[in-house]
């Protein structure tokens, strides 16, 4: 049954991208937006996208917790739309002048550098903007993604995100973080989101409630002394984006992998407060 429920989201997802190819990005992003702001609240991601705001903001009412839902759905549909036209966003000057860098000066020192950095976010908006532009600002990237779990979709998203996004792709996992290892060694700086859950990381405060969490970042501080360089992308207008690269943050060689991602989940926090409406709420962090 699996199987086929994901045959027919990818014949449909393939329909929809034809279509978004014949319209162009404009009328693509109404459309998508309104599809997903229309299922989404009927599906079991929304009951998950409720838990999680009752978790965060507990003092606000259910109509604002809505409203932020009904946001992130429309937001949602936008991302989905803007996969159809990831090359155009790399090579086409008319989207890539629509992504705004804030801070160049932070790339300039890392690029000027031979010592690698690790760049950390989360699921913010069109996330995967992020590392398409510090790769095309010159920065050699690795970045960490996890696959779909629609086999029969995610040969193509792999294939997309080398070809457009970054081209080290590494997958998430033990093999994965061996990966990583190797790359930055090589001199390749890092990208990775952490706001999601990992079975392998350690359990942490986000939001004052335990929730697994990577250490990976933490552990490369460790080992390496690197510098962690948070990373934020707002939506300003439907396919306009500001990217904004932080100061590095700079830890103690005495602090503990439990302090420096506790400190990292507190980086996190004040990133999604900004525009929580902005973040994806859909993953279910506290499980």
């Amino acid at each position: 049954m699996k199987k086929i429920n994901y045959f027919i989201q990818y014949v449909l997802i393939l329909i929809l991208f034809s279509i978004f190819k014949i319209v162009g990005i404009k009328l693509s992003l109404i459309i998508s937006s309104s599809i997903f702001r229309l299922l989404g609240p009927v599906i079991k991601k929304n009951k998950i996208s409720k838990q999680n705001l009752s978790y965060v903001f507990k003092n606000i009412s259910n109509q604002s917790k809505e409203s932020i839902i009904r946001s992130m759905w429309k937001n949602y549909g936008k991302i989905f739309a803007e996969y159809m036209f990831i090359k155009d966003f790399r090579q086409n000057p008319k989207f890539s002048k629509n992504i705004k860098l804030e801070n160049n000066e932070i790339l300039n020192e890392v690029k000027s550098k031979s010592e690698p950095v690790i760049f950390v976010s989360g699921h913010f908006n069109n996330f995967e903007l992020m590392a398409m532009s510090i790769e095309k600002f010159g920065i050699n990237l690795a970045a960490v993604y996890r696959p779909l779990n629609n086999y029969f979709l995610n040969p193509i998203m792999v294939n997309i995100r080398k070809k457009y996004i970054c081209r080290n792709q590494i997958q998430k996992g033990i093999s994965g973080t061996k990966n990583l290892l190797k790359s930055y060694k090589n001199g390749s700086s890092i990208a990775i989101m952490i706001d999601q859950r990992v079975s392998e990381g350690i359990k942490s405060d986000f939001f004052e409630k335990k929730a697994l969490t990577t250490t990976i970042p933490a552990q490369f501080v460790k080992k390496f002394n690197c510098k962690i360089i948070p990373v934020y992308i707002e939506r300003l207008e439907n396919n306009d984006f500001k990217i904004k690269f932080n100061k590095p943050l700079i830890f103690n060689q005495d602090e503990s992998i439990e302090q420096i991602t506790s400190k990292l989940n507190q980086n996190l926090e004040k990133m999604i407060l900004k525009n929580p409406d902005q973040w994806i709420w859909t993953h279910n962090r506290w499980r």
